[in-house]
């Protein structure tokens, strides 16, 4: 039998101690290996089926009136990408990167799920299944090992589901706890310096702490300082070099106009927000956003829209090819809708992710797919 190090009730306390003050400098507890690529990929899901029809919407669709007139006065000042497709006024940082060819609009776009249940299609979304829980780890971990020494961070207080696998993965939520006290922490950095097990830990720690800077971090942060923070856990070479950001606020069967307003706006102001403080750095990232699925076609009784199938996905990047939408567009005619309902989905959210990451990357798109995929066989990626 092999016998740990002994604990009596001082090192006990030491060591609950010791938690108290890592919570409360809000550690990321990121792993010490250096980041031999440059490279960086943020992941924002957004939870609740966010509707690509309001994000993105067809304007220029001689079915859009018919289905959505009652938001069309919401959308007057809408961004006009093209003949067909507009960018919500909300959008107005992204509208402007895809100006500057930084940012990309894919849209009718949709996972293998076809059913309208939240749980089941964030899963599947995540895993990179075709059946709900039938995968047991997630895309962005799979990714994780086709990168040279990727350093993975997931912004939740828990590691999602995407990110969750064999590969080393940390999680990290700004804290309602007060700040630490410099005495604190200078106590706990001399309790922990002999320590075998905890002084890597608390070095990562304050290695993270100190990247932050003066920056406000907080729950409750404001959506472009979150942002901001992404950027900082990212920078250096012992940053993150994988980020999932979650979202929420998307799942909008009342009252949509006001929702989403305010749901864009914060994305807007998130993306932004990492872009301004990546600097330079933004030339070697690309963000991915994506949902669950989309909502239906033409508003319910309450000012809203209910579950629905394609919703529209966006990429945006300082290296990005932008400036285009990707679309295979259905139409909004009533024969062309998903069960007389729904925007038909016409490219698949797993093609979107396999050509995104390889092209950023520098991977072969066929191993990508089988490596995030395994369960898809047959898919092929979209060129971005």
């Amino acid at each position: 039998m092999i016998e740990g190090p002994r604990l009596n009730r001082r090192s006990l306390l030491a060591r609950s101690a010791a938690a108290v003050a890592l919570s409360a400098i809000h550690p990321a507890l990121l792993h010490a290996a250096t980041a031999s690529t440059e490279k960086r990929f943020i992941f924002i899901i957004q939870r609740g089926a966010a509707d690509g029809l309001h994000t993105a919407p067809p304007l220029g669709d001689p079915g859009f009136s018919a289905l959505r007139g009652g938001f069309q006065d919401a959308l007057k000042n809408a961004h006009k990408l093209n003949d067909t497709f507009s960018l919500h006024p909300a959008l107005g940082k992204l509208a402007g990167m895809y100006e500057r060819k930084q940012a990309i609009v894919v849209h009718a776009v949709a996972s293998a799920y076809r059913d309208r249940s939240h749980f089941d299609g964030q899963n599947i979304l995540e895993s990179g299944g075709t059946q709900p829980y039938a995968e047991k780890g997630g895309w962005l971990n799979r990714l994780l090992p086709l990168l040279p020494d990727g350093k993975a961070l997931a912004l939740s207080p828990d590691v999602p589901m995407a990110l969750r696998g064999a590969a080393p993965v940390s999680s990290y939520a700004p804290s309602g706890l007060p700040q630490a006290q410099e005495d604190m922490i200078g106590r706990v950095s001399r309790l922990y310096a002999q320590d075998p097990q905890l002084h890597g830990l608390w070095q990562s720690v304050m290695e993270t702490r100190d990247s932050l800077g003066a920056l406000p971090v907080r729950r409750g942060m404001s959506p472009a300082d979150l942002g901001r923070m992404a950027a900082k856990l990212m920078q250096g070479p012992q940053g993150a070099r994988v980020l999932m950001i979650e979202t929420g606020g998307w799942d909008t069967h009342n009252n949509q106009i006001a929702q989403q307003n305010k749901a864009l706006s914060d994305l807007d102001a998130l993306i932004d927000g990492a872009a301004q403080a990546l600097g330079p750095a933004w030339s070697e990232t690309l963000i991915l956003v994506a949902t669950e699925f989309g909502r239906t076609a033409a508003i319910n009784g309450t000012g809203g829209t209910d579950h629905g199938t394609g919703s529209a996905a966006l990429l945006a990047g300082g290296s990005l090819n932008g400036g285009r939408v990707i679309a295979d567009w259905p139409g909004l005619s009533q024969g062309a809708l998903f069960e007389a309902r729904d925007l038909k989905p016409t490219l698949a959210t797993e093609a979107l992710v396999c050509g995104a990451v390889a092209g950023h990357f520098g991977l072969d798109p066929a191993l990508v797919a089988r490596r995030l995929y395994p369960s898809q066989p047959l898919l092929r990626s979209i060129a971005v």
